[in-house]
């Protein structure tokens, strides 16, 4: 039994220490072709070298877009910023200013845990005239100014909150 045992130990450490035939296919000579146009970096810089980038992603800016922005920044923090409301009622009147995501994210919210009780202020936007999809807006609270990212799937469609971050301590 002892013998057959060192064997099958000698037999695994001799397969174990064998080398791997080589499976890779042999490199190609021939030059890759590009089968999908040049696609965009966050910044709006090509990711390949040689691709265009085009003044703006779909959507121009205007004043109307903007203030509706702001005007929605606004009323979505100052629902967000109620922690005495019931949490029921709280995320029912929240969720009008969210989009899907941010309406599963803070679905679960107690809004008693929540440090800001009322808006100070008018929102202010960081736009990316490249970019009409999405904006950042400055909402100042009683709690320090948070930041409540807006976005948007087309020019006609509402904007809708995705985040509302607290100021950084």
């Amino acid at each position: 039994m002892k013998k057959h045992l060192a064997l099958l130990a000698v037999s695994l450490l001799c397969v174990s220490c064998a080398p791997v035939a080589n499976t890779t296919p042999a490199a190609s000579t021939s030059k890759p072709t590009a089968s999908a146009p040049v696609s965009l970096s966050a910044n709006s810089g090509p990711q390949a070298p040689g691709g265009t980038v085009p003044a703006t992603i779909g959507i121009t800016w205007d004043q109307a877009s903007k203030a509706k922005a702001v005007e929605v920044a606004g009323k979505a923090m100052a629902d967000f910023a109620r922690p005495t409301v019931g949490d029921k009622q709280w995320a029912n009147d929240l969720a009008r200013w969210l989009t899907p995501q941010a309406t599963a994210d803070y679905s679960a919210v107690d809004p008693a845990n929540i440090p800001v009780s009322r808006v100070t202020g008018p929102a202010t936007l960081a736009v990316d005239e490249a970019n009409g999809f999405g904006v950042m807006a400055a909402v100042p609270t009683n709690a320090g100014t948070y930041t409540v990212q807006l976005l948007r799937t087309g020019k006609d469609a509402p904007w809708k909150v995705n985040r509302l971050t607290p100021p950084s301590s």
